[in-house]
C-alpha cells in the first residue's frame, strides 16, 4: 500500500508540473538494477523515452483505483523485495502484464511483491522491455505481431539466471526459485517454463551459465496460449510443453473477455498430457486484469490458493 501511495503522489506531482512523467522508480528502500551489464541484445531504438502513465479513466479503474502503466522500456531492470520477517528461502520473479505494450507495474508488480514479501518470500520485480517484446495485438492493423527476437524472454531468462547466481548472497534456496505473471506476463511464464535449455541470447557472463529453469510457475489470466491460425482448441506451438516443464498453477475467469478461459484450459491439457503437476482454478466472474485488488468476488482470494499450492509442491512449509 505504501508503495502505491508513493507512486501515485510521484505521478500526480509530475502531471501537475506539466510535461511527460519520467521513468518509473520503485518506492523508497528499493533499488532497481539493470539486468544487462552492457548493450541490451536484439533491441531496436524506441521512439520516445521511458515514462509512466496513470490509467485513471472510469473504464481503467480496478477495484475503484487507478494503476500505473510504464511505457517504452528499453533498459530492463530488476527490483528485489526482501522478505519481511521469517525468510522461507523461496524467491519469485514477477512479470507484470500489459499486452507486451506497457507494464502494469503496480497492479501486477509492486503490489504483488508487497504480498509475497509479507509471506517471507523474496520477490524480484522484472521491468522487461516493451513494446513489441512478445506477441501483441495492434489496434491500428487489427492484427497480431510477433517480434523477430523474443526480447521479453531474453530479459526473463537473464533475470532467472541472475537470481540463481546470487542466491547465496540473497539468502535464497537455488532450488526454490519460481515465476509468477499476469496476462502477457502469464504468457511469459509459460514461455520461460518451456524455453530454458539454452539462452535466447549470447551469454554475457557467469550468470548465464547457471540454469534459468523455474522451479515452479504461476500464470494468472495468461494470454497468447492458443494456436490462432486454425481456430481449433490447440496450444500455441511456440510453447513446447515437456515433462521438464515446472509444476504450474493456473487461474482465470470464465467472463474474461480479453484472454478467454481457453487460454488456461489449453495449457492445462498440455501440461497434464506431459505428466507435469498442474493445478487450475476457474471462476465464473472477475473479468481480466484485477491483480490482487480485493472485491466481493471469490476470485479475489486467489493469493491464498497460491500460498497453499506452494506448500503442496514442497516450496514452503508451515
Amino acid at each position: 500500500m505504501r508503495s502505491l501511495v508513493f507512486a501515485l503522489c510521484f505521478i500526480f506531482t509530475a502531471l501537475r508540473l506539466g510535461g511527460q512523467t519520467p521513468a518509473w522508480q520503485p518506492s523508497p528502500g528499493h533499488t532497481q538494477v539493470p539486468i544487462w551489464p552492457g548493450a541490451v541484445p536484439d533491441w531496436q531504438p524506441i521512439v520516445g523515452p521511458e515514462h509512466v502513465e496513470l490509467a485513471n479513466r472510469p473504464k481503467d479503474l480496478v477495484a475503484g483505483r487507478p494503476w500505473l502503466a510504464v511505457e517504452n522500456v528499453s533498459r530492463p531492470t530488476m527490483t528485489v523485495y526482501s522478505p519481511n520477517g521469517k525468510n522461507t528461502g523461496v524467491a519469485v520473479v514477477v512479470f507484470p502484464g500489459g499486452g507486451y505494450s506497457v507494464l502494469a507495474i503496480d497492479l501486477e508488480g509492486t503490489e504483488v511483491c508487497d504480498w509475497l514479501a509479507s509471506r517471507g518470500i523474496t520477490c524480484v520485480l522484472l521491468k522487461y522491455r516493451v513494446p513489441d517484446s512478445g506477441p501483441a495485438y495492434h489496434a491500428d492493423c487489427r492484427c497480431n505481431i510477433h517480434p523477430k527476437a523474443p526480447t521479453a524472454l531474453e530479459d526473463a531468462q537473464r533475470t532467472m539466471g541472475l537470481v540463481r547466481f546470487h542466491s547465496a548472497e540473497w539468502h535464497i534456496d537455488p532450488n526454490k526459485i519460481g515465476v509468477l505473471g499476469f496476462s502477457a506476463g502469464g504468457h511469459l511464464v509459460a514461455n520461460i517454463s518451456t524455453h530454458f535449455a539454452q539462452r535466447s541470447y549470447a551469454p554475457v557472463d557467469a550468470a548465464d551459465r547457471v540454469s534459468c529453469r523455474p522451479d515452479f510457475a504461476a500464470a494468472i489470466y495468461p494470454g497468447h496460449m492458443t494456436e490462432n491460425t486454425t481456430g481449433e482448441f490447440a496450444l500455441n506451438p511456440e510453447i513446447p510443453v515437456s515433462s521438464s516443464t515446472p509444476p504450474t498453477f493456473l487461474l482465470q475467469n470464465e467472463d474474461d473477455n480479453v484472454d478467454g478461459v481457453k487460454q488456461s484450459l489449453v495449457y492445462y491439457v498440455a501440461l497434464k498430457n506431459a505428466g507435469v503437476p498442474v493445478e487450475m482454478h476457474l471462476y465464473a466472474q472477475g473479468g481480466h486484469a484485477f491483480g490482487l485488488r480485493r472485491t466481493k468476488l471469490p476470485v479475489s482470494r486467489w493469493p491464498e490458493l497460491v500460498e497453499t499450492w506452494l506448500g503442496t509442491i514442497g516450496m514452503i512449509s508451515e
